[in-house]
C-alpha cells in the first residue's frame, strides 16, 4: 500500500467511525466503545507509519481535481512534509487517549454515543486540515471542527452555562472566519490557485499584489481559531464541556489548527513585515495577559484554559519571528503535556467532587488518594513551567532562541521590533507560567483541612492514559536534535543566554509563589480559617464549595462520586498576594467580555430592536393597510347590494337627477364664461 493511500485512510477511518457511531449508537450500544476507540487507534497507527515512510525527506504531493470551476481549480490534494506527518501523529495519539479515557470518564453518560461520534468526527476534521494540500479542502475540515466544538462544548445542554459557552465559541470563531474566508479567496485570486505548493511558489516569485491585506485577513481567522487576543475569550468559557473534550481541543485540534495554518503558509505572512509586527504584538499581549488571568482563576480547568492561550501565544510569537520549526516543536511538546494536564484534572475532579481549587486547598490528602494523577500532573506542570529536562523546556527555549536571533539582528526574516516583543514577553510569561503552575500544584495537592474523600483507585482507562502521556512530557525534548531534519533544518537546541533567562525566570516565579503560599497558609491557620491538623473536623454549618462548583459546572455532578462538604473560609491563595489589586481584574479576564458587550453586543441588540420596531410598527402598518383598505371598500360596496329592486331604481333615479343637475350647472358656467 502506497504512502498516499495510507495518508488518505488516516482521516477517513475516524470519519467512518463517526458515521457508524451516529447510525448504530442507539440501536447497538455494545458497539459504541469499539467504534469510538478502534478507528481512531487505527488512524494513529497509520499516521505513525506515514511519518516513518516520509522520514523527514522530500514532501509527498498528490492531487486530483475535485470539480471544474471555470477559474481557480479546487483539488483534493495531499501535502505530506515533516510538519504535516508529525502533527498528524500528535492528533492521532491524543485523540486515541481521549477516546480511551472517555470510556471510563463518561461511562454513565446517556449521550456518550453521540459524544464519541463527534469526537471521532472532530479528529477526522483536524487530520484533514493537517494533510490537506488545497486551501478549500482545508477550509472544510476547519469549519467541521467549529461545528463539532459547538456540539461538544454544549454537551450538557440542559444548563445555561453550557449553552452559552457553545454559542459563544461558535460565534467568536465565526467572527474570525469571515475575514479568513475573504483572505483565502484574495490569496487564491492573486496566486491563481488554492494549492498550497503553487501559492508558495507564487509568493517566492513575488506574485502577491496585496500581501499585507491578505495576511491580516487570514490572521483574523487564526486569532479566532487559536484563541489569540482579541478573539480568545471563548476558550476559557468552553470549559463547560466535558474535560476530555477540553483535552482534545487544547492539545491536538482546533486551537492548534490556526498555528499550524500559519506555519504552512508562513511565506505568505512573511511577505508583509507589517503583518509580522502585528502578529508579534498579538502574541505578546496574549502571552502576558493570559498568564496573569491564569493566576486569578479558581476553576482548575479555567487555569489550564488560560495556560493554553498563553502557550499558543509562544507559538504565534515564534512564527512572528519567522521560525516555524520552533513553533511546531512547541505545538507538539505542548500537545503532550497539555493533554496530560486536562486528563489529570479530570481525575482530580472525579475524585474530589469539585473543580474549585479553593475547595481542594481545604482538603487534606488528595494527592494520596489519586497517586497516579499526582505524579503525572506534577510531571506535566514541570513541563509547562519549562523546567529542564522536561519537554516544555526545550520547546519553549527554541521559541526564545528564535526571538533572540531576530532581536539581535542575526535574522533578517522579521523586524527586530518583533523579536524584542516576543523575547521580553516570553521571558516574563515564563515567570508567570511557573507561578500559576506552582499555585495549581500547591492548592490541588497540598491542601489542609478535612480529609479528602476516598473512592478507591480510579479506572485503569483513565490512569493508564496519564502514564502514557507522561512519557513524551518527559522525554520529547530530547528529540530536539533529530527533529531539525524533519523541519527546516534549523537547530532547536537551547542557548546559554535563553536558558539562563527562561529557567531563571521560571525558578523565581515558582519560589515566589511557594513563599507567598506558605505565608498565606500561616495567616489562614492563625485566623482559624483552615484547620492545620490533617483530618480535622469540618466546621459546623460550613457551606459546600464543591456543591456550588457542581451547580456551576454540570460535569462535576455528572462524573463525581459525591460532593464533600468543606469549610467555607477563604483558602490560602498565593495568586491574590502576587497580583494584589490586579487580582479581581485578572479574575474577570480584564473585563474584555464587558468591553465587547458595550462595544458590540449592546449596539447590535439596540439596532436589532430598532429594526424590529420599524418592521412591526411601520412596515407592517403599510402591509396591513394594503390588505384592510380593499376589505373596507368591499364592506361599503357590500352594504349597497341589498337585492331590493326598488332600492336599485331609486338609486338609479337619484344618480340620473344628480347628473342632470351637474350637466345644467356646467352648461351655465360655460355659457357665462
Amino acid at each position: 500500500m502506497t504512502t498516499t493511500t495510507l495518508a488518505v485512510l488516516v482521516p477517513l477511518l475516524p470519519f467512518l467511525g463517526a458515521v457508524a457511531g451516529l447510525l448504530f449508537g442507539r440501536t447497538a450500544p455494545g458497539f459504541v466503545r469499539p467504534l469510538a476507540v478502534l478507528p481512531t487507534l487505527a488512524a494513529a497507527v497509520l499516521a505513525v507509519l506515514v511519518a516513518v515512510r516520509q522520514g523527514g525527506g522530500k514532501a509527498i504531493d498528490s492531487a486530483t481535481e475535485l470539480t471544474p470551476t471555470g477559474s481557480v481549480p479546487i483539488e483534493l490534494a495531499l501535502h505530506l512534509d515533516g510538519f504535516a506527518v508529525l502533527v498528524a501523529v500528535l492528533v492521532g495519539v491524543v485523540a486515541t487517549c481521549v477516546q480511551l479515557y472517555s470510556t471510563a470518564y463518561l461511562r454513565e453518560d446517556p449521550r456518550y454515543p453521540s459524544y464519541a461520534a463527534l469526537v471521532s468526527l472532530f479528529t477526522s476534521a483536524m487530520l484533514l486540515v493537517v494533510y490537506s494540500g488545497d486551501l478549500m479542502v482545508l477550509l472544510v475540515g476547519w469549519e467541521i471542527m467549529g461545528i463539532c466544538s459547538y456540539f461538544l462544548v454544549g454537551h450538557y445542554w440542559e444548563t445555561e452555562a453550557a449553552r452559552s459557552a457553545s454559542l459563544k465559541a461558535f460565534l467568536v470563531t465565526k467572527l474570525g472566519d469571515v475575514p479568513f474566508l475573504i483572505g483565502l479567496f484574495a490569496l487564491a485570486a492573486d496566486a491563481g490557485s488554492f494549492r498550497i505548493t503553487e501559492i508558495l511558489g507564487a509568493v517566492t516569485a513575488g506574485g502577491l499584489d496585496h500581501p499585507t491585506l491578505i495576511a491580516l485577513l487570514l490572521l483574523a481567522g487564526v486569532a479566532g481559531k487559536s484563541a489569540q487576543f482579541p478573539l480568545h475569550t471563548w476558550l476559557p468559557d468552553a470549559m463547560a464541556g466535558p474535560t476530555p473534550v477540553s483535552a482534545l481541543i487544547h492539545a491536538a485540534t482546533m486551537v492548534a489548527a490556526g498555528v499550524y495554518f500559519v506555519a504552512r503558509l508562513l511565506p505568505v505572512f512573511a511577505a508583509s513585515r507589517a503583518a509580522l509586527v502585528v502578529m508579534a504584538v498579538m502574541a505578546a499581549v496574549t502571552m502576558v495577559g493570559s498568564a496573569l488571568a491564569a493566576l486569578a482563576q479558581d476553576d482548575i480547568k479555567r487555569v489550564l484554559a488560560y495556560s493554553t492561550v498563553g502557550q499558543l501565544g509562544y507559538m504565534t510569537g515564534a512564527l512572528a519571528v519567522g521560525d516555524r520549526s520552533a513553533a511546531v516543536f512547541h505545538l507538539l511538546s505542548h500537545g503532550a503535556f497539555k493533554a496530560l494536564l486536562f486528563l489529570g484534572a479530570g481525575v482530580i475532579i472525579h475524585a474530589a467532587g469539585t473543580n474549585s481549587l479553593a475547595a481542594m486547598a481545604r482538603m487534606d490528602g488528595l494527592a494520596k488518594r489519586i497517586p497516579d494523577a499526582f505524579w503525572t500532573m506534577s510531571i506535566a506542570l514541570l513541563a509547562l513551567a519549562a523546567i529542564p529536562p522536561f519537554a516544555g523546556f526545550f520547546s519553549k527555549e527554541a521559541v526564545l532562541v528564535a526571538a533572540e536571533h531576530t532581536a539581535t539582528g542575526h535574522s533578517d526574516f522579521a523586524p527586530s521590533t518583533a523579536g524584542w516583543l516576543v523575547l521580553v514577553s516570553g521571558v516574563l510569561t515564563a515567570l508567570l507560567t511557573a507561578a500559576y503552575a506552582t499555585r495549581l500544584w500547591l492548592m490541588a495537592f497540598r491542601g489542609r483541612g478535612a480529609a479528602a474523600p476516598d473512592h478507591g483507585k480510579e479506572p485503569l482507562a483513565m490512569t493508564g492514559v496519564l502514564w502514557l502521556l507522561a512519557i513524551p512530557s518527559v522525554a520529547f525534548g530530547l528529540a530536539a536534535g533529530p527533529l531539525a531534519d524533519w523541519f527546516d533544518g534549523k537547530e532547536l537546541t537551547p542557548t546559554l543566554t535563553t536558558s539562563v533567562l527562561g529557567t531563571g525566570a521560571a525558578v523565581i516565579g515558582a519560589m515566589l509563589t511557594y513563599a507567598l503560599w506558605q505565608r498565606a497558609s500561616v495567616t489562614a491557620a492563625r485566623a482559624g480559617a483552615v484547620p492545620t491538623a490533617p483530618g480535622a473536623p469540618v466546621v459546623a454549618g460550613a457551606a459546600s464549595d464543591a456543591a456550588e462548583s457542581a451547580a456551576q459546572a454540570p460535569e462535576v455532578a455528572e462524573v463525581t462520586h459525591e460532593h464533600p462538604v468543606v469549610p467555607a473560609a477563604p483558602a490560602a491563595d498565593p495568586g491574590k498576594a502576587l497580583l494584589g489589586p490586579l487580582y479581581p481584574h485578572a479574575h474577570a479576564g480584564f473585563h474584555l467580555d464587558a468591553v465587547y458587550d458595550a462595544l458590540f453586543v449592546r449596539p447590535v441588540r439596540a439596532a436589532a430592536g430598532l429594526v424590529r420596531f420599524l418592521d412591526r410598527t411601520v412596515v407592517d402598518t403599510y402591509v396591513r393597510g394594503a390588505g384592510s383598505g380593499p376589505g373596507l371598500l368591499g364592506a361599503l360596496v357590500r352594504r349597497a347590494q341589498t337585492g331590493n329592486v326598488q332600492s336599485y331604481l331609486s338609486a338609479l333615479l337619484a344618480g340620473a337627477v344628480v347628473l342632470a343637475i351637474a350637466t345644467a350647472v356646467l352648461a351655465n358656467v360655460n355659457a357665462g364664461s
